[in-house]
């Protein structure tokens, strides 16, 4: 157990670490409210959902879907088109907070709630590292080493996105002006489109 318990943890960690589109909306969430406690909607979607797929991906419900083509690839497009579309809304708020000295109106608990929802589900190549890791690794185990490994994995999501908009609020707390948040924003942008190439990549090859 102790060893799933390890792997579990640095495939986690391994996954979640690297900057993405989820880790970034929870940061500037952490950074665009006012209270810590107003990015919790973020927070709470984002590891909501994570656990869902490590769950399907343990499960095999996951890999199961993927394996049916039109799909897998209905699933990219949609991605692709979101991304773009994150990707140009973000922009337009780093350029608005720019031109205007003050940062944007923070969003609400419903539109956090919602963009958290589409920037974790809506994301194929977080999906695919979740199947084709922790999915297929999770196949190594049984019974209550498979119990731990998931658990671990789960833990580890959950403890991150809270860890990640508390630093997001402390960065926005020294940020009245508003310009490093603009420019988390516009990174944020590129992010996003970054992603959305490397998937349009990925389908042609």
């Amino acid at each position: 157990m102790v060893s799933a318990v390890i792997q579990g943890f640095i495939l986690a960690l391994g996954l979640i670490l690297p900057l993405g589109v989820q880790n970034m909306f929870v940061f500037n969430q952490g950074a665009a409210q006012r209270r810590y406690a107003r990015a919790m909607p973020a927070v709470l979607v984002a590891s909501l959902c994570d656990t869902m797929l490590i769950l399907l991906a343990v499960l095999g419900v996951s890999t199961a879907a993927f394996g049916i083509a039109w799909l897998k690839l209905t699933l990219m497009l949609a991605g692709i088109v979101f991304l773009l579309y994150m990707g140009r809304a973000t922009w337009k708020s780093a350029a608005v907070t720019g031109a205007g000295g003050e940062p944007p109106a923070p969003l609400g608990p419903r539109r956090q709630a919602a963009f958290a929802l589409s920037v974790s589900l809506l994301n194929p190549h977080a999906l695919m590292d979740t199947i084709g890791v922790i999915g297929t690794s999770s196949l190594s185990y049984e019974g209550a080493d498979k119990i731990a490994f998931t658990g671990i994995c789960i833990l580890v999501s959950w403890m991150w996105y809270f860890a990640l908009a508390f630093a997001g609020r402390l960065v926005g707390a020294k940020d009245r002006a508003g310009r490093l948040q603009a420019g988390l924003n516009r990174f944020s942008a590129l992010v996003m489109w970054g992603t959305a190439v490397y998937l349009v990549y990925t389908l042609l090859a």
